[in-house]
């Protein structure tokens, strides 16, 4: 439960950290309002041509008996959007952080030479190009992840009681674990930690996870609210991201003040750890 409320707090410490620096905050949010477009019109495509893709879909129905073809067509319409709106706000992360590669490097960059004790921010020293290739890449494969987890919580949605209690509780936990890993790669890949490593830093750390991403995940269905708390994610992120490696934050840093030069030490990551190639 400590770390349940840590995670928490690195979230606010994000947010009050981009709050003091204005000008990065203004450029983290070009990519959440670029994205939030693009989700926008699809999802606005969807809800109106969702019906004709059902009936494409189920030419087997068509000779069914009226009330049955539009219950059964109305259904699987829904469903569509749901599944539409639920894949928007697992890959809302990864899309943004996608397209605003070059803001969210800078402002991880920033924060982590704000904290570090010694003004250091890691740096991948790989061309922006590649950078974008691992970005991609790693990202397909957390949502690919994200989207089985997605249709197994929507099967078990249809379980009496446990399907409209338990199961919608477990689904933000579980998107708010796929957002922290997406958020916390950002400052990981500049210090070439590959993913399945930085999986097993999340997994021995997952209370820490959910008191960062749950909220972040409730927060996010919220609309223009993703938009405006991405930038603070991403630099709560990368302190989360210093703690799970055990490396030193300078007291008073996250909060954009000066300190005094002393340094807190993080937790250790867990044994037998290492910072591979990629």
């Amino acid at each position: 439960m400590r770390d349940l409320g840590a995670g928490f707090r690195y979230l606010l410490k994000g947010q009050r950290w981009v709050a003091r620096h204005g000008r990065q905050y203004g450029f983290g949010l070009l990519p959440g309002l670029i994205t939030l477009v693009l989700y926008a019109a699809a999802l606005v495509a969807l809800a109106l041509w969702g019906e004709d893709l059902v009936g494409w879909a189920t030419p087997f129905a068509d000779d069914w008996s009226s009330p049955w073809l539009g219950l059964f067509r109305g259904f699987l319409t829904a469903v569509l959007f749901a599944l539409g709106l639920l894949l928007s706000v697992v890959t809302f992360t990864a899309v943004t952080l996608l397209i605003g590669q070059p803001f969210y490097e800078n402002l991880s960059e920033k924060v982590d030479r704000d904290v570090s004790p010694d003004g250091h921010a890691p740096e991948s020293g790989l061309p922006l190009w590649r950078e974008l290739w691992i970005s991609a890449r790693d990202s397909l494969r957390i949502v690919l992840r994200a989207a089985l987890w997605g249709v197994l919580l929507f099967a078990c949605g249809f379980l009496p009681v446990v399907g409209q209690t338990v199961v919608p509780v477990i689904g933000f936990f579980v998107t708010g674990f796929f957002l922290t890993e997406e958020l916390t790669a950002v400052a990981l890949q500049r210090r070439s930690v590959a993913l399945r490593t930085r999986l097993t830093l999340l997994r021995s750390r997952k209370t820490l996870v959910w008191g960062f991403g749950t909220p972040l995940a409730v927060a996010f269905l919220v609309p223009f609210v993703a938009v405006f708390l991405m930038p603070g994610a991403v630099a709560g992120a990368t302190l989360m991201a210093r703690d799970l490696l055990g490396e030193d934050i300078r007291e008073g840093g996250e909060d954009g003040e000066e300190g005094d030069g002393a340094a807190t030490t993080s937790p250790q990551p867990p044994s037998g750890w290492s910072s591979p190639g990629r």
